[in-house]
């Protein structure tokens, strides 16, 4: 077991050339391989690249982009001097742990991109295998990673955090009662990495370009995504153009000469959650749906093949999520652990009867929330997964041959349900 255990901690070798160099036609763009020394356990310090890949058998480097501007088509893509998680500092790995591998700094890298566009409040991303399992903003960093971690507890266990504000003490406090990989911020008040520092395994980066982190909404990048075969398909990647109820459009439909349009306009709330929502399905992947209640996270289906799946997959989650924090929030102890203890006789059956019972009253949060879809909705089905769960809105991206369909069940819904389009589709592969 131990020498199993040890490929996670191990370092592997880096043949990757110091320079790369990429060419499109007479343009170029070049890279140069970023390393950090790294003070080893006997005292010494050694020049690191990252630890390793996905996993702890693939070598991996990380490149930071040093020289050249790129225009292709009239789009012009983000030039050198602009780094972020490719341009970390030794220094600003203020708390080592094992430092990081590419799952930590992919992780850290879609929290970014995330949260380049909720600059306007205090707000946490918590991410686990590149997905958010927790989102929040709020009046104060502390709550909004509090809401975050309540989101998905569970998955939170070993997450990647990102915030958009300098970590104060009673932040330090919350996280630091929690295992995570990485903590990610601007700044850091005083105190607050003593606090931290109890948590020996956890990374802590400061990057204090997050307070210019707005600056990259429009910035474009070039999307690899390589081939089994060794080819390579390129990219622009994709901007974010929801920003605001003027960029919203309203759910109207045409079919057979009738027109169809939804009866209910979304309230401010429910537009401060479609805006919100849609910065996050920004960095979940596709297909996703997602559950949004007062700036923060109820429900987050990813990756699954079918709409209808993840629609029901969103409401599954948020059911278990809700049943764990009660639990933990009356028992001090997961969901799943009230349940071993009853199986053991160590606890009586009319505890988790009680949480049980509260999940299905409350409906696990999910009454009064907004439906996030990151495309159209094929058939109606879908949309009545999240109207039957007590959603009061829906923002998807419109131009299905069945939007008059998705119109009509928000009509017909007791109360009617508003719905707007993005025209815009939020895929991520």
């Amino acid at each position: 077991m131990s020498d199993i255990k040890k490929m996670y901690t191990s370092i592997l070798g880096d043949n990757f050339p110091s320079e790369m160099t990429i060419s499109f036609g007479d343009q170029k763009l070049v890279y140069r391989k970023r390393t950090w020394g790294i003070k080893m356990e006997d005292g010494s310090v050694a020049e690191r690249g990252i630890r390793y890949g996905e996993n702890p058998d693939q070598e991996a480097a990380l490149y930071e982009l040093v020289n050249g501007n790129l225009t292709l088509g009239g789009c012009k893509f983000i030039e050198p001097g602009n780094g972020l998680v490719s341009a970390i500092p030794v220094e600003d790995m203020l708390q080592v742990g094992k430092h990081p591998g590419k799952i930590n700094l992919t992780d850290v890298d879609n929290g970014l991109n995330i949260i380049k566009y909720l600059a306007d409040k205090p707000a946490a991303v918590i991410l686990k295998h590149n997905n958010p399992c927790g989102a929040a903003t709020s009046s104060t960093l502390a709550d909004a990673y509090n809401k975050a971690n309540r989101c998905d507890r569970i998955a939170a266990f070993g997450g990647a955090v990102i915030m958009n504000r300098s970590v104060d003490n009673d932040t330090a406090r919350m996280m630091s009662a929690n295992y995570l990989e990485v903590v990610c911020a601007p700044d850091f008040e005083e105190g607050s990495l003593e606090i931290l520092a109890a948590r020996k395994n956890l990374r802590v980066i400061q990057m204090s370009a997050i307070d210019r982190l707005a600056d990259f909404e429009n910035f474009r990048f070039v999307d690899f995504k390589s081939l089994i075969d060794g080819g390579i398909i390129a990219q622009q990647s994709a901007v974010n153009s929801i920003r605001s109820i003027a960029d919203l459009q309203p759910a109207t439909a045409t079919r057979k000469d009738v027109s169809y349009k939804c009866d209910r306009e979304p309230t401010q709330r429910e537009v401060d959650d479609m805006i919100f929502g849609w910065a996050v399905e920004h960095g979940v992947t596709s297909n996703s749906v997602l559950y949004i209640k007062d700036g923060c996270t109820v429900g987050i289906g990813t990756g699954e093949q079918d709409r209808v799946g993840v629609a029901e997959i969103a409401v599954h989650k948020a059911y278990i999520k809700y049943a764990d924090i009660l639990c933990f929030d009356e028992h001090k102890i997961p969901y799943a652990d009230l349940c071993l203890e009853i199986t053991q006789g160590k606890r009586d059956l009319a505890d988790k009867e009680a949480i049980d019972a509260k999940v299905q009253e409350d409906r696990a949060n999910l009454p009064g929330s907004v439906m996030i879809s990151d495309a159209f909705f094929p058939f109606r089905d879908g949309a009545d997964v999240g109207i039957d769960q007590g959603c009061t809105a829906i923002l998807q991206a419109g131009g299905s041959m069945r939007d008059y369909d998705i119109i009509n069940a928000c009509n017909e819904a007791d109360p009617k349900v508003a719905m707007m389009f993005t025209g815009q589709r939020s895929f991520k592969h």
